[in-house]
Formats: C-alpha cells, structure tokens, sequence
C-alpha cells in the first residue's frame, strides 16, 4: 500500500478541458512524477523540469468516460497529495470531488469515418527476406491465417544464404496470390524492397519485416485507417519491440500480457484502442501500409542512400509529406516484431546512426519535428490506454481473455439468441443486431468497425438484406447465412434445455465454432 506525499494545495485549476498543479510539490520527494488517470500512468514527468505552474490540456477524456479521476504519484506508486475527481467539459472547485464510487471501464473512442476504399482494392504484402527460416516461416503462417480480401503475398528472397529458406519459399512458388522471386546475389534491404513494390503493380503496399508476426483484422484495419482520409500516405502498427511505435512505453521492448496470446493482445487493441491514431513524420517498415498513390506521387525507396534500411521509411515518408500526405499510427494493430534478428544490436545502432546523417542533411527540421510529435496528446492516450488494457485495471478480463466478437442478425421477431450465445460465451463475445427493415447500411458498417466485429452470423430468413451485406463487405467482415440451417437450428432447441442435456450446449459450440472456421478461411 503506497504512502501518501504531504503535497499541500497540489491541484490548482481544473477548467473542464485544461489541468493545473503545483509542479515543484514532489520536488523534495522524488525525481519523476507520474500524472495518473483512474490510478493509471498518463504521463511520466522529470520533476527537475516541472515549472511551479504545471498545465495539461485534454481534447478529449483519455478514457472516453466523463468521469476522471485525476492523482499525481511518484516513481515508487507512492501517491502525492489526495486525487482529484471531476467531470470532462465542466470546470470543478479545487478540493472538492464531483462523483464519487469506482471508477468505470473505459469507452470505445470515436470511430473513424468510413473510408471510401471498397473490397475490390488490391493491396501486395511485400516481405524481404534473408535466412532465418524459423522466423519466416511464422510470418507467412500468420499472414495466411489472419487475412482476408484482395492481396498478393510477394517473398523475396535476397540470395539466402540458409539452404532452408529455398524449401520453405519452393512450398509457395506456384500458389494463387503468392509472388515468389529470389535475388541471384545480395542487393541489400531497401533495393529489394523496391523490386517488391514494382512487383506489386499498381496496387497499394505493405511493408513487413520476415521477423514479424500478424493477427485478427491486421490488414482490413490499416486499409480503413489509409482511406478514412485522403491525405493519409502511410499507416503503421503497434508492436511490442519496434523503437518508437512500441506500446505501451516508447523506445522499449513491452512484453504482452504472461497470460495472453498474440491474437488475444490484437483483439484487445482492436476492441478497445480503435480511433487512437498518433501522427508522427514518419512511419516504420516493419508493418507500414503505403497508399499506392503516395508512391505515385514521390517515388519509392532511396536505396542509393540507404541501402541497407535504416532511415529509407523516414525518407520517403518526408517526401510524402512534403506532397501533402500525412503518416498516422494504427493504435488498434497490434504487430509482434522480433527486431534486429536479421542485422544484430550493434549493426543496427551503426546504420541508424548513418541513416539519421542522410536525413539530418535532407531535413534539418525532421528531428524537431518528431521530438513536438512522440509525445503528443495522441500518443499518451494510445498509451495510456494500452496500459490500462494490460493491467486490466477494468477487470474485464478478469474471468475470460479477449475473445473475437461475433454479431447475430435477427430480425424484430426473429428467434432468441440466450441460449446460442451462452453457448459460445467461452470462445466469442456476442452481440445482437436487429435489423428492422430501416435504412441500416448508412450506420451498420459503422457498428461493425466500432464494436471490431469479426463475423456476422444471420439467423433468421429476414435479416438476410442486401445493405446488410453490402454494408458488411465494405468493412472486410465475414458473414456467415444460418438462417436455413436445420442442424443448426436442431441444435439451437435442444440447448434451450440445457438443464436436462448438459451436453447441448457444449454439441451447439462445436457445431458453430466449425462454420464460423469454415466461413472465416473462404
């Protein structure tokens, strides 16, 4: 249990939008202060450069709920002072507390706009490749189990030295949607991921290092973040181990929850850091999706200055954005990088210290400019927020881990769903969508991106609707007809008496959980 700091009179002005305190009260008790949100570090702050006035403005509640309980402590969790609640958008009297209770669980934040990119776009995944087969080998494997829609799988091999890497690449050589092309001698990082960006045509790219591993709804999401604005050039992930786009602390490797498998920690994000999108000078090519019209617009990669990587993003996005475009970071995709596997701690410092040369000469601002962006008011909210999702400072993931959710479409009188979605309630996470014969497309695909539904199963005859459908589609979601499916529906009236056949509920899940696989490989 920490010890409260005698910090007399700590907060001074809390205007509704805007905080103030007393940034010398911790001055004699520690050298870094941690400003907290429900008891969750929002930012951490070297007590040495606090002014006597601290101020923080909030564009928006960090945890999308009214109510914020604000609480200064230090290093060792030790609280300064007494929290301080009070109410987004409404000015509070210093020292009196405007709600009272445990805080609540953090709010979805506001969606993004829908993006006019349909289906039919075609994206090329574009993966460079030398030895580590291990590594390899599981970067394709998620790649095939987590995407969906139009894509080509482009592999190129940059004269491996590893025999195991021709084996592995001879498996995809002839299959639909894979480009396979293996370099006759070493080009480098940056040539070879030019010749994968001329492979792929005129369709958009991503860039993603062979060391990385993808999940649940990767490339659907980066695609909606990359149209939801037309001035958007590149969006890149999260990770846990990729410099500044590791979350939830910068700079670091951040391990995922002991507990928690990769798709769990994507879910997460997914459900609960969507509309956190951080702009930042640059993107990262370990997972960096690039509008095939920014390419159009500046180029591709420098690979005469950078040859090896290093500072070849940076550039190109700093020609990007001096056409216009701007580089945003995707808060709810999450992206496992293994980072320096391929060059090594030491190699990797010296050619980023190479690459920062070339871009300090070509962009004297370009530092300045990251240093005003890294640690903006976006970002602490991404960080804030996977921080309160890791701790599980809400508890609701205190019985079950995150799970895919799953939407059941029925119409007004269409049949219940309880004794389905108890069925399933270990294994998806379910939702009910009626659909009422109303104008339903212009909001359903909203619906299905905010809540990051992965899968629409109809149910009944009339909920089967074209917008639905159409509406569905346009958000890369899945949908899967049941509302023909007799065995199905057997299955459904038996596990209504689940208290005289404990074993219909556990037949009803098996059932559903195969067609939702099935539907989800198509």
């Amino acid at each position: 249990m920490s010890v409260a700091l005698v910090a007399p009179e700590l907060w001074l002005e809390w205007d509704g939008r805007r905080l103030a305190w007393k940034g010398d009260a911790a001055k004699s008790h520690c050298s870094e202060v941690h400003l907290c949100i429900d008891g969750v570090i929002f930012e951490r702050i070297a007590v040495a450069s606090a002014m006597a006035r601290c101020e923080r403005d909030f564009a928006f509640s960090p945890s999308g709920r009214d109510e914020i309980e604000f609480s200064l402590r230090a290093a060792d969790s030790s609280m300064i002072g007494e929290p301080w609640r009070v109410l987004y958008g409404h000015a509070a009297r210093v020292g009196a507390n405007v709600w009272e209770g445990a805080p609540r669980a953090m709010q979805p934040m506001p969606t993004l706009p829908l993006p006019k990119w349909t289906g039919a776009s075609t994206t090329a995944i574009v993966v460079p490749i030398f030895n580590l087969p291990d590594l390899v080998r599981h970067c394709i494997a998620a790649v095939l189990r987590w995407t969906r829609g139009q894509t080509r799988l482009i592999l190129i091999d940059d004269a491996s030295t590893d025999p195991d890497i021709a084996a592995l690449l001879a498996d995809y050589e002839h299959r639909d949607g894979f480009v396979v092309h293996r370099n006759p001698h070493n080009l480098g990082y940056t040539r070879s991921t030019n010749l994968g960006i001329e492979l792929a045509g005129d369709a958009d790219v991503v860039l993603l290092n062979s060391d990385t591993r993808v999940g649940p709804r990767w490339l659907e999401v980066l695609r909606q973040v990359a149209y939801a604005y037309a001035d958007i050039g590149t969006v890149t992930a999260v990770s846990d181990n990729a410099g500044a786009f590791s979350v939830p602390e910068l700079e670091q490797y951040c391990p995922i929850p002991a507990q928690w498998t990769l798709p769990m920690v994507q879910r997460a994000l997914l459900q609960n850091a969507g509309g956190c999108l951080p702009e930042l000078p640059t993107g990262n090519g370990f997972c960096m999706f690039v509008k095939r019209a920014m390419l159009d617009r500046v180029g591709v990669l420098d690979a005469d200055a950078f040859p090896s990587g290093y500072g070849e993003e940076n550039d190109l996005c700093q020609r990007g954005e001096h056409a216009g475009f701007r580089h945003v970071i995707a808060g709810n995709v999450f992206v496992h990088h293994q980072r320096s596997a391929s060059f090594g701690e030491a190699r990797r410092a010296a050619l980023g210290a190479q690459g920062m040369q070339v871009l300090r000469s070509r962009y004297p601002d370009y530092e300045a400019k990251v240093g005003a962006t890294l640690y903006s008011f976006a970002r602490r909210v991404l960080d804030y927020r996977v921080r309160r999702i890791y701790a599980d400072r809400d508890g609701v993931y205190a019985v079950l881990p995150p799970r895919p959710r799953i939407a059941f479409a029925v119409n007004e009188s269409g049949p219940s769903v309880q004794a389905l979605a108890a069925a399933l309630q270990s294994h998806y996470e379910c939702f009910v969508l009626r659909v009422d014969g109303k104008d339903i497309e212009s909001y359903l695909g909203q619906w299905l991106a905010s809540l990051a539904i992965e899968l629409v199963q109809i149910l009944s005859a009339q909920a089967e609707d074209v917008r639905l459908l159409r509406a569905a589609a346009h958000v890369g979601v899945p949908v899967l007809d049941s509302s023909a499916d007799a065995q199905l529906q057997t299955l459904r009236d038996s596990a209504d008496h689940a208290d005289t056949d404990p074993a219909a509920s556990a037949q009803l899940a098996h059932y559903c959980m195969a067609k939702y696989q099935e539907c989800c490989r198509d």
